[in-house]
């Protein structure tokens, strides 16, 4: 359910779309989005408010939007209530460690449709050995909670704000939606898999720039091939979710 456009984005200040959600014990949570940030604000433990059903709808609709342009977050992020500096700290969860951006007045927190993803299990982190391989085929990363570049053949967490690095694979989706929604999707592919379609994918976007000199690929950078794993990982599941 949508609601009007309500309060601003703390990063691009753009008026941002409300979504009325299910919470547990039969209640309503109103979500405020920035698909331009790709960033969700949550007021004061909304996070923890939301039904099963109501985190899968919202994974539905970050893979809705997995092709819309990134503006990376601001350095200074505002509480869209009393416009105070929000605080850059990290939560732990079993899937791994992932951003916050926090009112100090309480009033909410701001986070990344990664970090989200991160959160409810849909992304795990990479394993030292993945991160290895995955060197030797693509080389650069973009990192799910900052957006910052990440060459794997010098580092193996991102130097900019020090995430782990994450990836969204099929069995992990499939894991939480199975928790979330009990709807099972699609056999999930392997991981060679979906190894083999980041690289396409990252060859894709090279062979283009060649062909379009002009056209300027946020993709690529200089002669080594970047993805971004979480997004490659959306679009690597389809139209699965589809209407």
């Amino acid at each position: 359910m949508l609601a009007a456009p309500s309060r601003p984005c703390p990063s691009c200040h753009q008026a941002m779309q409300v979504h009325v959600l299910p919470a547990v014990y039969d209640g309503k949570v109103e979500l405020d989005f920035c698909f331009t940030c790709q960033g969700i604000w949550f007021d004061h433990l909304e996070n923890l408010k939301l039904a099963p059903e109501a985190i899968a709808t919202l994974f539905k609709q970050i893979h809705r939007h997995r092709d819309d342009a990134r503006t990376p977050f601001a350095e200074r992020l505002s509480c869209p209530q009393c416009q105070g500096r929000l605080v850059q700290g990290f939560d732990i969860v079993r899937s791994g460690r992932y951003i916050t951006h926090r009112c100090e007045h309480r009033h909410g927190r701001f986070s990344s449709f990664a970090s989200f993803m991160i959160e409810k299990g849909f992304v795990r982190q990479l394993t030292r050995p993945e991160i290895a391989d995955i060197a030797t085929k693509v080389g650069v990363i973009h990192c799910s909670s900052c957006g910052a570049p990440v060459d794997l053949r010098k580092e193996d967490a991102c130097s900019h704000c020090r995430s782990a690095l994450s990836l969204l694979d099929p069995q992990a989706v499939e894991r939480a939606l199975q928790h979330y929604a009990k709807a099972v999707p699609r056999p999930a592919s392997s991981s060679e898999d979906l190894a083999d379609a980041l690289v396409a994918m990252a060859r894709a976007r090279s062979r283009a720039q060649r062909e379009s000199p002009r056209a300027a690929l946020p993709g690529v950078v200089g002669a080594v091939l970047t993805v971004d794993l979480v997004s490659a990982g959306l679009g690597f599941l389809g139209g699965l979710w589809e209407d």
